[in-house]
C-alpha cells in the first residue's frame, strides 16, 4: 500500500510548454525524453539559474508520469533520478518558491515508486514534506490541492488520508481552477473508487472537454460503467 501511496503527485505535473504538454497528452514518451534531455543539457549550463533547473525538472517527472502511464518503470526511475538533482538544486536557488518544492516532491515520489519498498523508505519523507511545504508557502494554487487529493486518494483512511477528503481536495481545486482538466479526471477517479460511476462519467466527460488530447481521460472513461453495480479497478499510477 505505501509504494501505491507514493504515487500521489504522478497526474499533477503542469507541463511548461505546448510542445511538453502535447507529448503529455500523447503519452509520447520519446518526445518527452528529448525534450526532458534539452532542458537538463540547459539546466547544466546555468547551473545557478533556479527557473532553469525548474523546467528541467518538470520535464523529467512529466517523463517519469507517461513512463509510469505505460508501465516502464525502468524509464520512469531514469527520468525522476535526473530530475530530482535539478529539483534540488531549484528548491537550494529559491527556497520559497512552492511549485519548486512540489516538482521535489512529486520527484521523490516517482523515484520511490520507480524502485520499490526501499525507494519508499528512502524517499517517502521526502516527497510528504516537500507537498506538505508547497501548501504551506501558497495555500490558494489548485495545483497544490490537487496534489494533496491524489495523495489523499491512496493514503488509508487509518493512517490520515481516504477517498472522502480526496474528493473535498479536487472539488476544492475545481474551486480556484474550474478549467483544471486533471483536477476533474482526479474527482472522477474518486468517484468512480466509492461506486458512484454515473457522476464519475460526468467529471471525466469534463475533463476530456477540457482537453481533449489527453489520452488517460479518454481511457479512464472508456473503463468506467454507466451504473454502479461494477466497480473496476482502480487506475495503475
Amino acid at each position: 500500500m505505501l509504494e501505491v501511496f507514493l504515487v500521489v503527485f504522478l497526474a499533477a505535473v503542469p507541463p511548461s510548454s505546448p510542445e511538453l504538454w502535447k507529448a503529455r497528452d500523447a503519452q509520447s514518451l520519446p518526445q518527452l525524453e528529448q525534450i526532458a534531455a534539452q532542458l537538463s543539457s540547459a539546466a547544466d549550463r546555468q547551473p545557478g539559474d533556479a527557473r532553469a533547473q525548474y523546467q528541467a525538472a518538470l520535464a523529467q517527472s512529466t517523463a517519469a508520469e507517461v513512463a509510469t502511464e505505460l508501465r516502464d518503470k525502468g524509464r520512469a526511475r531514469n527520468a525522476s533520478e535526473s530530475g530530482m538533482k535539478a529539483a534540488e538544486r531549484a528548491v537550494a536557488l529559491k527556497p520559497t518558491e512552492a511549485e519548486y518544492h512540489r516538482i521535489l516532491g512529486t520527484l521523490c515520489g516517482q523515484e520511490a515508486a520507480a524502485v520499490g519498498a526501499l525507494g519508499a523508505l528512502k524517499y517517502g519523507r521526502c516527497a510528504l514534506d516537500e507537498v506538505n511545504k508547497a501548501m504551506e508557502l501558497d495555500p490558494r494554487e489548485p495545483m497544490n490541492y490537487l496534489s494533496r487529493g491524489i495523495g489523499n486518494y491512496y493514503l488509508p483512511a487509518a493512517f490520515g488520508g481516504g477517498v472522502e477528503l480526496a474528493i473535498k481536495d479536487f472539488e476544492k481545486a475545481i474551486t480556484l481552477d474550474a478549467k483544471s482538466a486533471d483536477a476533474h479526471l482526479w474527482l472522477g477517479i474518486a468517484l468512480r473508487k466509492l461506486n458512484r460511476n454515473a457522476e464519475a462519467r460526468k467529471e471525466f466527460e469534463r475533463a476530456a472537454k477540457l482537453n481533449p488530447a489527453r489520452i488517460w481521460a479518454k481511457q479512464q472513461l472508456e473503463k468506467t460503467p454507466r451504473d454502479s453495480t461494477l466497480n473496476p479497478r482502480p487506475p495503475v499510477q
